[in-house]
């Protein structure tokens, strides 16, 4: 049954400004144009300010500054978002899975297992493994001998532990990814390819969240390193000894070659492509399919990839792209001649 909070209590818990009243209950979140009774909403957007005159919900967070926008009850504050981000907790939907150990799961020899930990279906833990106290791990998770996942620590069905990698506290590892494979690493010789063993780990620190289908590269010598409250969305790909930074955040699809170092604060938009063997500055923001191929010592945001044409226009670019050669030698021949006149 859905928790209810006094709108009393939200105000509270938001630090917002509370304008209407204070025992009205509370049920649920939604968006404006959705919301009902007993729900509430957030505007933090002022393009959406038009939903507010047909918005049913019984309060809505927004800026003091559009207060008068909606005439129910509001909760005001100058970062609606982040309310919305600290309501969303409230209202999850996720079950807790059960504390204890599944009968099909199998713990092997030396594993280390905190309190309050929850098991699930078809799990495998290795020797010598740490888990956490109060961690989830849900069905068919495998955490490879003498891995440590942190207390609190949720690992989603089908998630992939290698040997010896941690996972910091209060990480998140969504369904299906796979941390600590081996990275691509693969010297030439006469008889093929001659397989480079990966000897590093990966080293997760604390409130890391990883998106579905994500993969995270052991490192070959040294360790592949995230550091502490980094995002990264689903269907990621990073390589072997790449480092980055705290609070960065990387958005779907991305691509990051072996041992680039990512700073702080970055900002990485969804299919990027990332060099190796290059540094990121802390703050750095790329634009959506920004293909990076040298690395930056002064933050700044950045962007490669031609805008979308429809195809006639794609192809007269395509072919005055390959002509920009010829057409630059002809213009510092033509310079050239001015400057003899």
């Amino acid at each position: 049954m859905a928790k209810s909070y006094r709108l009393a209590e939200l105000a509270d818990l938001l630090d917002a400004r509370l304008d209407g009243d204070a025992n009205c209950l509370i049920s649920g979140l939604a968006n404006l144009d959705r919301a009902q009774e007993n729900q509430i909403s957030f505007l933090s957007s002022a393009k959406y300010a038009a939903s507010l005159s047909e918005c049913l919900a019984s309060a809505v967070v927004l800026k003091p500054s559009e207060a008068d926008a909606f005439t129910g009850n509001k909760l005001l504050s100058e970062e609606p978002y982040l309310c919305y981000a600290k309501l969303s907790r409230l209202f999850e939907t996720r079950r807790k899975r059960q504390v204890g150990i599944h009968p099909s799961a199998v713990i092997e020899e030396g594993v280390t297992l905190g309190a309050n930990v929850a098991i699930g279906p078809h799990c495998h833990v290795g020797a010598g493994a740490v888990i956490g106290d109060d961690v989830e791990l849900y069905a068919g998770v495998s955490v490879g001998d003498e891995a440590k996942v942190g207390a609190r620590s949720i690992l989603f069905s089908n998630v992939v532990i290698y040997h010896q990698v941690e996972l910091g506290c209060d990480v998140i590892i969504h369904a299906n990814a796979t941390i600590g494979a081996d990275g691509f690493g693969f010297a030439p010789s006469a008889d093929g390819w001659q397989k480079i063993h990966q000897i590093g780990r990966v080293l997760i620190g604390d409130r890391v969240e990883v998106g579905a289908n994500t993969t995270i590269d052991r490192g070959a010598i040294e360790d592949t390193v995230i550091a502490d409250g980094v995002i990264i969305d689903d269907q990621v790909h990073v390589a072997h000894n790449v480092s980055v930074g705290e609070g960065s955040a990387i958005a779907g699809c991305t691509g990051i070659a072996g041992s680039t170092d990512i700073g702080k604060q970055c900002q990485i938009a969804g299919g990027v492509g990332i060099n190796g063997h290059i540094s990121i500055a802390d703050g750095t923001y790329f634009h959506g399919g920004t293909v990076v191929t040298k690395g930056n010592k002064v933050a700044g945001q950045f962007a490669s990839a031609s805008p979308l044409l429809d195809i006639p226009q794609w192809r007269k670019a395509s072919v005055r792209y390959k002509q920009l050669d010829e057409l630059f030698n002809r213009v510092k021949q033509l310079e050239k001649q001015l400057n003899e006149k």
